[in-house]
């Protein structure tokens, strides 16, 4: 009898550990020159930074981070290389696996993320951002050499920025309206547009689909749109 007892707590105990290991996301990431660290997976919950799980690094330059994810939202895979430096990539996660294939060098932008839907409606996003970003900088450049030739005829470095940082809202509203079926485009709307027009905001929010409405972002869409409609 002692011994029939002691094989039933031995498989509950081996249960309870099966679940506590379940986990419906993985992260595998390959950092090129990593030797010591501590590699975080964390999501922002109101203005903070909560860690879902994290991994001391110890001469792998192979690691997997692991959560449960209710549904698809943006994750940061934080690295800390113990010398007063730290790198952050942001991505969209989804259920299933997701891969990032990056430097240490230059951790942040060498980042090459595979996985979830997400991720590509959001670097499609990106990319066009990007050449905004590339013109913004051309732009103060052309002031600088204007400035240094004492053009006064040069177009200001204020109306270019202007003009510049209207066609970005324009072209992230556009965006998010043709991608009605992915939670990328209410994100973009409460993390780029949050002092666009109400209106704006509101038709985003209106041409989404109703399960994408029912989302994590979706819900914060409403609740910004609320909030700025008061």
């Amino acid at each position: 009898m002692k011994q029939f007892i002691l094989i039933c707590i031995s498989l509950i105990v081996l249960v309870s550990c099966g679940k506590e290991e379940h986990h419906d996301f993985t992260l595998k990431a390959h950092v090129k020159g990593l030797k010591k660290g501590t590699a975080y997976l964390q999501k922002q919950k109101d203005s903070l930074l909560v860690t879902l799980d994290s991994l001391e690094i110890n001469g792998n330059q192979n690691f997997e981070l692991h959560a449960n994810l209710e549904q698809p939202e943006l994750l940061f895979l934080k690295l800390d290389k113990n010398d007063n430096d730290e790198g952050s990539i942001a991505f969209f996660a989804d259920k299933g696996i997701t891969e990032i294939n990056t430097t240490l060098k230059n951790f942040n932008y060498d980042a090459n993320i595979t996985g979830s839907k997400q991720q590509k409606v959001l670097e499609e996003y990106l990319v066009t951002m990007s050449r905004f970003n590339d013109r913004n900088l051309d732009m103060i450049q052309e002031s600088l050499e204007a400035q240094k030739n004492k053009d006064t005829t040069a177009t200001s470095l204020e109306d270019n920025f202007n003009k510049l940082l209207k066609q970005k809202y324009l072209y992230t509203i556009n965006f998010a309206i043709n991608h009605p079926d992915s939670e990328v485009s209410p994100y973009l709307a409460v993390s780029e547009l949050q002092n666009t027009s109400v209106s704006f905001l509101q038709q985003i929010y209106d041409a989404l689909d109703e399960t994408i409405k029912m989302s994590k972002y979706g819900l914060e869409l409403k609740s910004l749109i609320g909030k700025r409609s008061e």
